[in-house]
């Protein structure tokens, strides 16, 4: 009898979750490399040159970019509602884990999104989604990294609140069991969220986000252990006490403009500039995978792209979900 309870709990569970399995199975397959094959054949081209235009102007163009892409698929899903406004302050982009993003990202999807929508064949068409999913893939190619093909079909999410983005993205200060869980409630593996991490090959941080690594450590050390000591030197110096916090710090000290794996062999070198950069090498259960991408460029730039489509099918709308925003920045 306590055997049969127990079948159809479980029975009843499978069949619970059954719809939201067959949902996200059929959001995904709605996604497809040539999606606008009829509507806008050349949108890839479009956005491409819009996106190598603004880097043109501004290196910053790249990780703000790449940073916002991420930021938007981990609130709500892969649906650009990080690039809406609220008049009382109250959309994603508000929170205070969304304030350090760089203007140059929204301006390069904008920028885009005015490009493809001035060819009369794809105007409306394209939504903010895919083409903030096409200039991220845009912007690694444009400082070096390897190009990978970009699923689409995504539809504009309506809603922006800046209470969804709280507990959703992931700390300076994460370990691994933390950064693990985060990435895996959005179906990302932990070789995934190593990968992922790569994206810190090029850009920048604040010193607010890791002073706590170089000065007042514990009670019994100003500096982390885990912290190369010549770089935690070099660091006081780009962020002495009571300094700007807003300084602007490279996440990669050897070669902060290419996208490569110099981000892997830095933290071998206990050049991580977060605890949750240096934990990847520290915990014996990723280290394994950072000695591979730190030996080979190809096989991080392999997981790299495995990883950023599993994050682009994130949450995704499709179909007759959502719209295609005219603006990216409100609405329809």
């Amino acid at each position: 009898m306590e055997s049969r309870r127990s079948l159809i709990v479980a029975l009843s569970a499978i069949v619970l979750l059954l719809p939201l399995f067959i949902a996200t199975a059929t959001a995904q397959s709605k996604l497809s490399r040539d999606f606008y094959k009829s509507s806008c054949p050349n949108v890839e081209s479009l956005v491409r040159s819009a996106v190598a235009n603004k880097f043109r102007q501004t290196f910053v163009t790249a990780p703000a970019t790449l940073r916002l892409f991420f930021h938007d698929c981990f609130v709500r899903g892969c649906d650009a509602s990080v690039m809406l406004a609220s008049p009382n302050g109250n959309a994603e982009k508000d929170h205070p884990d969304n304030l350090s993003l760089a203007g140059d990202g929204f301006d390069t999807v904008i920028k885009a999104k005015a490009a493809v929508d001035r060819n009369s064949r794809c105007k409306n068409k394209v939504s903010c989604a895919d083409i903030l999913a096409l200039a991220t893939r845009d912007v690694v190619v444009l400082t070096g990294g390897q190009s990978y093909p970009v699923e689409l079909g995504r539809r504009d999410g309506r809603i922006s609140s800046k209470s969804s983005v709280q507990n959703q993205l992931p700390h300076p200060n994460f370990n691994l069991n933390q950064l693990n869980a985060i990435f895996a409630s959005h179906g990302l593996t932990q070789k995934d969220m190593i990968a992922l991490s790569g994206a810190h090959s090029i850009g920048f941080s604040h010193c607010n986000k890791m002073s706590n690594r170089i000065y007042n450590f514990s009670p019994r050390m100003e500096i982390d252990p885990k912290l190369n000591t010549q770089y935690a030197l070099q660091l006081r110096q780009m962020c002495p006490r009571k300094v700007d916090p807003r300084i602007a710090i490279n996440m990669d000290p050897t070669t902060p403009r290419k996208f490569d794996n110099t981000y892997y062999k830095n933290l071998k070198q206990g050049k991580g500039l977060f605890t949750s950069d240096q934990v990847l090498f520290t915990d014996s259960r990723s280290k394994t995978v950072v000695n591979s991408f730190a030996s080979s460029p190809a096989a991080f730039n392999k997981a790299f792209a495995d990883a950023m489509t599993k994050l682009g099918r994130v949450g995704v709308l499709t179909g007759r979900q959502g719209e295609i925003r005219i603006d990216c920045t409100r609405p329809n």
